[in-house]
């Protein structure tokens, strides 16, 4: 074999490692800048707070323009619960625990997941393109010009109105969840009313299940909304560069989302245990 075959193999073999190399590097350095834009965020909160209105507007437009997704959502997933778990329980003659099974599946886990998924898909992305088009049209480059930090201004108040938003939507969501599973079980199959709820408020615990999916909903709000408002702040200034940015806080929601439930779960079990 000639020297030049053996550098062009010896090449080959190198350069799918040096491309995941780089690709880690890279995403790396992505986390650094998305912690680093997170405490700016944060720095800059105090306007926000001075001129309250600006988070109340941003909460309408991700919380409340949400609702309807978020509750229409939640009474089919609490549905889809009651008919599978009477199924299930009804091999058992223990159909009277089906206020349980549907009230802890979406309090510690479908709540805040499927709630945080839908709030990514609706309010995320809007957000991303929102200030991804502020970008395009140089209006956040004019905010600098007029001595008008468009963290302060922009930024900051779809952050916290994220935040705020993100846990009464997870709340509501397995509140009408709950309601579906009570118009299955209760309305349709004849279970008994008073069983269905008194099992539910003895074994569903407000210290390690409702208070768990709180804190599961507050940390996914967090994400979220960085993620939405770094990808909409970094996008490049074309359409082609704010529909990726769109794309990618979608799927780096869901991910992220996912990955915090694992970790958060894992904690929550341990504290219990």
């Amino acid at each position: 074999m000639s020297a030049r075959a053996r550098l062009e193999r010896r090449n080959r073999l190198r350069r799918p490692i040096a491309t995941l190399g780089r690709r880690v590097i890279d995403g790396i350095w992505r986390v650094g800048v998305i912690t680093r834009f997170f405490f700016l965020v944060l720095a800059s909160s105090a306007t926000s707070f001075t001129r309250f209105r600006l988070v109340m507007r941003e909460v309408y437009f991700s919380g409340v323009l949400s609702l309807v997704i978020i509750v229409v959502s939640g009474l089919f997933v609490g549905m889809v619960l009651g008919l599978q778990g009477f199924e299930t329980l009804q091999k058992y003659g223990a159909t009277e625990s089906i206020g349980v099974l549907v009230a802890l599946s979406l309090v510690r886990e479908l709540g805040p997941v499927v709630a945080g998924l839908l709030f990514a898909s609706r309010a995320g992305s809007a957000i991303t393109a929102e200030i991804g088009l502020m970008k395009v049209t140089e209006q956040l480059s004019a905010m600098d010009m007029m001595a008008v930090s468009p963290m302060a201004r922009v930024i900051a108040p779809r952050f916290w109105a994220g935040v705020i938003s993100m846990p009464l939507l997870a709340a509501l969501f397995s509140a009408m969840g709950v309601f579906g599973g009570y118009a299955v079980a209760v309305v349709m199959f004849g279970v008994d009313n008073g069983a269905f709820w008194s099992q539910m408020q003895a074994s569903v615990d407000f210290r390690y299940d409702v208070l768990n999916g709180v804190v599961k909903s507050l940390v996914f709000g967090f994400a979220i909304t960085v993620i939405a408002t770094f990808e909409g702040y970094d996008a490049p200034p074309t359409a082609e560069g704010v529909s990726r940015a769109t794309t990618r806080t979608v799927v780096s929601s869901a991910l992220t989302i996912l990955a915090l439930d694992l970790v958060l779960t894992a904690f929550m079990l341990r504290g219990q245990g």
